[in-house]
């Protein structure tokens, strides 16, 4: 968890987390490995930027303003690179049924996930803050598109 840096700083070195050289859930504890596998993904164009560079982006920034413990950039550094943030990021949030369509609501998208997985971290003791967000922010996908989607030049908007 996040919330504890002091208790992460006697485990833990931030090298260690990055480097996913700790226990750990298969698949979530190597944020050098999980960025590399999102890059690739990038590259080849399986998934967008827009949403996981939100969603870690805005964990970073709040972690970094509101640290709860340590420096700023410690709080932030274990925010990003501890719990499930990378593969949540990376693999669930960018899901092609339930994520915005356009890429203006996948940045929407992607920053209202990183929002509320930052709420769930410092106040709950929530172990699935990640998939949490990611659940909550699904419901408001079919909004998001609404209010994202272009419309087509001299469409008349409709009065009833």
């Amino acid at each position: 968890k996040s919330g504890n840096v002091e208790g992460l700083k006697a485990s833990y070195d931030v090298a260690d987390v990055f480097l996913g050289s700790i226990g750990g859930s298969m698949g979530e504890v190597s944020a050098i490995a999980l960025i590399l596998g999102g890059v690739y993904l990038i590259w080849r164009k399986v998934i967008n930027w827009q949403t996981p560079v939100a969603y870690i982006g805005t964990v970073a920034v709040i972690s970094l303003l509101f640290p709860k413990g340590g420096s700023g950039v410690e709080f932030m550094l274990y925010s990003v690179f501890g719990g499930g943030l990378m593969l949540g990021a990376i693999f669930m949030a960018t899901d092609y049924a339930t994520s915005p369509i356009t890429k203006k609501g996948q940045l929407i998208f992607g920053i209202g996930c990183g929002f509320f997985l930052f709420l769930i971290r410092v106040f709950t003791k929530s172990a699935e803050g990640c998939s949490f967000a990611i659940l909550f922010m699904n419901v408001l996908t079919p909004m998001i598109d609404r209010f994202t989607m272009p419309r087509p030049f001299g469409e008349v908007k409709k009065h009833g």
